[in-house]
């Protein structure tokens, strides 16, 4: 392994002082606490420590939990959701809803499905915080009528079928003519005459052509009425909540919303960023000494608010005992009631899903409250109650009859047998498996590392010379660009692989999944509302949540292929849900696994830490750098030396083609900070428009849970102008401060799916706990040529790596699929 590149004598912006924390909700570290930044020295001389140096001292960690203390409602900027956390006891949902689970939780703008989904990402706090939920709620409603649409088109198949009632044109004149010869009446002439040329279909675009976006057209509506809003303000200043919190409650709550919260004030619990302990107080200064913690109404809002926490930590839905210790921790005098009022008023669903019997069916449970039980009639069979937001559910119950659909279904034969065999025996390896695979059935699950995308591409080149529509999409446009540089993934090569500015290469048969079911790439839908097409590869499928999940399988055709293709050991979804880890450990379809190993010391150091092992490397090349600081901000100062100068000398790779992956936004060393030193030193200027300049590398995140890489343009009075994977994009001023950020560094979470010549991995000692093996595989597995990690955790580096698996979830999906599909052989 080799040593540190030489450092100048320069000391550009060694200590940086972030400022105050904004109160927030947990970024993806989640752990990481705030200590004063010292001056940074020049660093050690042993800055060429192996990685794999002390991995034998690996003992228990304590992995502390995220605090139950209780920030003030703030209307600071709603992006800070770095606020930091002190460790607590671990046994309440809180906990597990926290974003502090080891880097696997979502936060505001973290990429893991950037399709995903929106997933639901970290709460906010802090005023302007009502057109960044409009856009999620736009995009739920989107899918809401995308699922109402395929329903009626599932409902029009079942239904009687009139004769004829629905043909026009040539075909209905045809009809009639039978008609009227068969009952003896003289057709129109018209129908047997010389048929009239149909005139020529325009050739389709293989690829949309950028266009300016306007950022605030994806909230689909307009924000509250002024008046509903001054109405919700004079209440909000009554209870004593801040102001700036009335446009985000009534868009919440609709044109009644001042009516709402004095019937129901815990219903500003609603609200993002808003804790039990501030709507309790709140709710105090409307009610008076008609306020109780036994209140019905406190008890419903209390549970649904800690299943919506559940959900920003990746469950689907919660045991029943768990979440009824989490009321208790909330000072619930009877928790069960408190459930049971939920489920009463239809807030949440109930389940009873079979212990131990995979092919046992689930049921709704029938209202009881008790853990593990056994349902009437069946006094043998242990069942788990679970209790979840009818949203995920009914998401994963959909997402869970579409799998089955593609298992159960014969694909479509496009292709003979012969064809298909002679496709797989000009591949080689894992890929003419693959080929196999998917020629007989509908549903197939691919895994393996950056390498294995050269599989993919086979397959996908086989397809289209089979006659096939054929198409990858991926979460995001990294993901999309990746795959379109590789042969068969695109008619030419793409951008280079750090210009996140440039859009797929024309004529590319990768899309971006958002792009893909909103019709502005690849395909486009059918006359039935489906995809129109025959074989979709879904790529980076660890990061599809369900919901996003759902909405894919419901859209796909009848007949068609889809292949789930991904590394399972990268970081999940940053919404609820781990869809491919599910399908993998239900083996329910065919799994083809990719024998490609990673090339290089890279490969060889990530695939270690994939099996848990932090292995010792040899880099000739200087692949791998170990930089060992003493405090984050010697680390803040390390960090811009390396980029700026050590790696574009010593590596040749340029300060623009190199990322900085760090565990969370807050902290001394977190991305607020390294980027405003990275600001300082690679693009300074006077940042006039919301700290922004035209150069600046930014990370955009329309909506929550999804983040684009670009520069910043230009500034106006329209708003910031960013270049993002080739699409105009036109920010207005109100909303930069919430959904753009310096994009120098990022979370590994944003990180997922991209990959660059250069990546600097910046883990300060305070971060240690925040570390798991998940997310030392992803941020690690970023880098391309090079690789230089600022370590200042010690032994907590091996340890996460051998003893710090990724967070459990607790998703309904196996149980779901086990009684529909057969188990695969």
């Amino acid at each position: 392994m080799s040593t540190e590149p030489e450092p100048t004598s320069e000391d550009p912006t060694a200590t940086v002082d972030a400022g105050p924390e904004t109160p927030g909700t947990t970024d993806e570290a989640g752990r990481t606490a705030d200590a004063p930044v010292s001056d940074a020295g020049a660093g050690h001389a042993d800055a060429g420590r192996p990685v794999g140096d002390g991995a034998g001292d690996a003992g228990t960690g304590d992995r502390g939990v995220v605090s139950a203390g209780v920030p003030a409602v703030e209307a600071g900027p709603a992006g800070d959701e770095g606020g930091t956390t002190g460790p607590a006891d671990g046994g309440g949902v809180e906990d597990a809803g926290s974003a502090g689970s080891a880097g696997e939780s979502a936060e505001p703008g973290d990429s893991g499905d950037e399709g995903a989904s929106g997933s639901p990402a970290g709460t906010v706090e802090g005023d302007g915080e009502a057109a960044q939920v409009s856009e999620a709620e736009a995009e739920l409603a989107a899918q809401q009528v995308e699922r109402e649409r395929i329903a009626r088109r599932k409902a029009e198949k079942q239904g009687s079928i009139d004769a004829g009632g629905k043909l026009s044109g040539t075909a209905a004149d045809l009809l009639a003519a039978v008609r009227a010869v068969e009952s003896g009446e003289k057709p129109a002439a018209t129908v047997f005459g010389d048929p009239t040329p149909a005139p020529r279909r325009p050739a389709p675009e293989t690829a949309p052509r950028p266009r300016p976006v306007r950022a605030e057209q994806a909230a689909g509506h307009a924000g509250p009425a002024p008046e509903t809003a001054q109405a919700v303000r004079r209440v909000l200043a009554e209870g004593g909540a801040p102001e700036a919190l009335a446009p985000q409650t009534a868009a919440l709550l609709g044109e009644r919303a001042e009516e709402a919260l004095r019937a129901d004030p815990w219903q500003l619990l609603r609200v993002g960023g808003v804790r039990p302990e501030q709507a309790d107080g709140f709710a105090r200064a409307l009610l008076g000494a008609a306020c109780g913690p036994d209140d019905e109404r406190r008890g419903r809002a209390v549970t649904v608010w800690l299943l919506e926490q559940a959900a920003l930590a990746g469950h689907t839905a919660l045991e029943l005992p768990r979440l009824t210790a989490a009321l208790a921790q909330r000072g619930l005098p009877d928790p069960d009631a408190a459930v049971q009022s939920t489920l009463a008023e239809g807030e949440a669903l109930a389940f009873q899903d079979a212990v131990g019997e995979p092919g046992a069916r689930p049921e709704p449970a029938s209202g009881g409250t008790g853990g593990t039980e056994a349902p009437d009639g069946d006094e043998g069979r242990p069942v788990r109650v679970l209790i979840g937001l009818e949203r995920f559910a009914l998401a994963e119950e959909s997402l869970a009859d579409g799998l089955a659909r593609l298992v159960d279904s014969a694909p479509k034969q496009d292709g003979s047998a012969a064809d298909w065999e002679r496709a797989a025996d000009s591949a080689q390896g894992a890929a003419a498996d693959l080929i196999r695979a998917v020629a007989g059935h509908g549903l197939v699950l691919h895994t393996g590392g950056e390498a294995s995308l050269a599989e993919l591409a086979a397959l996908l080149r086989a397809a289209r010379e089979l006659g096939l529509r054929a198409w990858a999409a991926a979460p995001g446009p990294l993901g999309r660009d990746r795959f379109a540089a590789q042969p068969g993934g695109g008619t030419s090569p793409a951008a280079h692989d750090s210009d996140l500015t440039a859009p797929a290469p024309e004529g590319s048969a990768a899309v971006t999944l958002a792009g893909l079911l909103a019709g502005t790439e690849g395909p486009g839908r059918d006359a039935d509302g489906a995809l129109d097409l025959d074989l979709l590869v879904l790529l980076d499928a660890p990061q599809l949540d369900v919901e996003a999940g759902a909405l894919l399988v419901e859209s796909l055709p009848d007949g068609a292929r889809l292949v789930l293709a991904g590394d399972p050991a990268v970081l999940w979804s940053a919404g609820p849900g781990r869809v491919f880890a599910d399908l993998l450990a239900a083996r329910v379809c065919p799994q083809v696994a990719s024998r490609r190993p990673d090339p290089g010391p890279l490969g060889e150091l990530v695939s270690g830490i994939g099996i848990g092992e932090l292995v010792r490397v040899d880099a000739p090349g200087k692949e791998v750098v170990i930089v060992p600081v003493r405090d984050a901000g010697e680390a803040v100062h390390r960090t811009v030396q390396l980029v700026a100068d050590s790696v574009p000398r010593a590596i040749g790779v340029p300060a623009e083609d190199t990322q900085v992956i760090t565990p969370g936004h807050g902290g001394t060393a977190g991305t607020r900070a390294l980027n405003a030193a990275l600001k300082q030193r690679l693009n300074p200027g006077p940042g006039r428009f919301g700290g922004f300049d035209p150069g600046d590398r930014v990370a955009y995140s329309p909506v929550p849970g999804r983040t684009l890489p670009g520069r910043v343009v230009k500034a106006d009075a329209d708003g910031l102008h960013l270049s993002c994977a080739g699409e105009t994009v036109v920010v207005p001023q109100e909303r930069v401060e919430r959904s753009v950020r310096h994009g120098w560094a990022l979370t590994a979470h944003q990180a997922v799916g991209g990959r660059w010549p250069a990546v600097v991995v910046v883990l300060p000692g305070d971060a240690a706990q925040a570390l798991s093996r998940p997310w030392i595989y992803t941020a690690f597995g970023r880098a391309v040529r090079h690789l230089s990690v600022v370590q200042g955790v010690e032994q907590a580096l091996p340890r996460a790596v051998a003893e710090v698996p990724a967070e459990p979830r607790t998703t309904r999906l196996p149980v779901l699929l086990a009684p529909q599909v057969p188990v695969a052989d």
